[in-house]
């Protein structure tokens, strides 16, 4: 009886510990696939600010709340069924797919200097002033979803050779954690004026001067994140079809960069920082090439059609 028990006991401890490595290897690759997919989850953290701007501070954080609540949704119920299935029965899919993601991301960025460049910009964002709660969330779920999208992808990708249920749950994992850290982010960030004009409101000198320096920083932290939002954009898209080209048998632009990228990181002591640069900014300049065209086709070839037909009556 007793050897039995023992018998029982060592193979619960046997269970436990395969459980415990099976959730250490879960959290490895969850950890794993964020880390590939931070570029876009900076140009997350980036874009969403700016749907709040101009907007009661009292509804901030709701309405950031309501978006989180979209995101969230989108990743678990339409975004990681889908990638899955297709990563089970579709797998050569997801490279295309992904791609037609960071064409997207090219777009939105070059269309954004676009619209910088040629003044269109001031009018979007006094269109957005006047616009519903509503129509604000809708939008912003719609862009998230684009962006959640190519996430969970990329995160699929690092994880493709896992077994099914083991990807599910790091997806799962995946989905939870960054939407919780994007809009946690977001929502400390939307809140740091208010959170500076109350500290400047203390009695110790010492806060009063950290909350108005909190205030004063705020237009230039939101521009700057709105910088660094279009450039993610441009360069994750540029990488996403760098590496997808060169998985679809394209494999000039990857090997122009790679080769200059192997040549920056052969200098001693800088060649990783080098290496990442290049590789940046070839991803951008391929970001910027691709969305540029895109933008054109977009904007200009509908309105010489128009002109076209105009002309013709």
């Amino acid at each position: 009886m007793a050897g039995g028990l023992f018998a029982l006991l060592d193979d619960v401890a046997v269970l436990a510990k395969a459980a415990a490595a099976s959730i250490d290897d879960v959290g490895a690759a969850a950890g794993r696939a964020s880390a590939k997919a931070a570029g876009v989850i900076v140009d997350d953290t980036a874009v969403t600010p700016r749907y709040v701007q101009g907007l009661a501070a009292e509804r901030e954080l709701p309405i950031i709340k309501r978006i989180a609540k979209g995101s969230l949704r989108n990743k678990l119920l339409i975004i990681t069924p889908v990638a899955l299935l297709l990563s089970q029965f579709l797998p050569w899919l997801l490279t295309p797919l992904l791609m037609l993601g960071g064409a997207y991301l090219c777009y939105e960025g070059v269309e954004k200097i676009w619209e910088r460049i040629s003044g269109h910009q001031e009018a979007k964002e006094s269109e957005a002033a006047e616009t519903d709660e509503d129509t604000i969330v809708a939008r912003a779920v719609r862009t998230d979803f684009i962006l959640s999208a190519e996430i969970m992808v990329i995160s699929l990708n690092t994880i493709a050779n896992e077994p099914f249920v083991r990807r599910a749950i790091t997806l799962v994992i995946v989905a939870i954690a960054i939407t919780a850290l994007v809009y946690g982010v977001v929502g400390f960030i939307v809140k740091m004026d208010d959170i500076g004009l109350s500290m400047s409101q203390k009695s110790s000198r010492l806060q009063q001067r950290f909350g108005a320096g909190l205030v004063a920083a705020m237009p230039k932290l939101l521009t700057t994140l709105s910088v660094v939002g279009v450039a993610a954009m441009i360069w994750v898209g540029g990488h996403i079809l760098l590496v997808g080209f060169d998985e679809l048998g394209f494999t000039l632009p990857y090997d122009l960069v790679h080769h200059v990228q192997v040549a920056a990181e052969g200098v001693g002591g800088i060649g990783g920082i080098l290496g990442w640069i290049v590789n940046t900014i070839g991803s951008a300049i391929l970001g910027v090439i691709v969305g540029a065209i895109i933008v054109t086709i977009m904007h200009f070839v509908p309105k010489r059609g128009a002109k076209a037909e105009a002309g013709t009556h």
